[in-house]
């Protein structure tokens, strides 16, 4: 199956410093270099948190993990975050497994990640 990877508003995204990645189909060991080189040059901007939306991943191999992973240690390493919202069930239990990415995020959805970002910023202003 394939992946389709569609990065939200590239542009707007990298001015505000988040962006939103959609994927849609499957991240495997096929479709994760894919995915790696469609996030290089983003990574290679400022932006220091990206959103995965997973409302249509299918499936998730340990290759795509490792894709995660290695977002998740750059955006660390420059104060921000990997974030996860929509996860299907299948998906889910993928992330529950392995508990693996120490320090990533996993939201119910955009309003609860939109919470999240409201209290950082007013922890950041007080």
């Amino acid at each position: 199956m394939p992946l389709d990877i569609r990065i939200q508003n590239p542009d707007a995204a990298v001015r505000a410093g988040t962006a939103t990645i959609n994927l849609t189909g499957s991240l495997d060991t096929a479709t994760a270099p894919d995915l790696e080189r469609q996030l290089a040059p983003l990574l290679a901007t400022a932006v220091k948190d990206i959103v995965f939306d997973l409302a249509q991943l299918k499936f998730i191999s340990s290759a795509g993990l490792r894709v995660f992973s290695l977002v998740r240690k750059q955006l660390k390493e420059r104060g921000g975050q990997a974030s996860f919202i929509h996860l299907q069930p299948q998906i889910q239990d993928v992330f529950e497994i392995i508990q693996a990415l120490p320090g990533m995020a996993i939201f119910k959805d955009e309003a609860e990640f939109d919470r999240y970002l409201a209290l950082q910023q007013q922890a950041r202003q007080a």
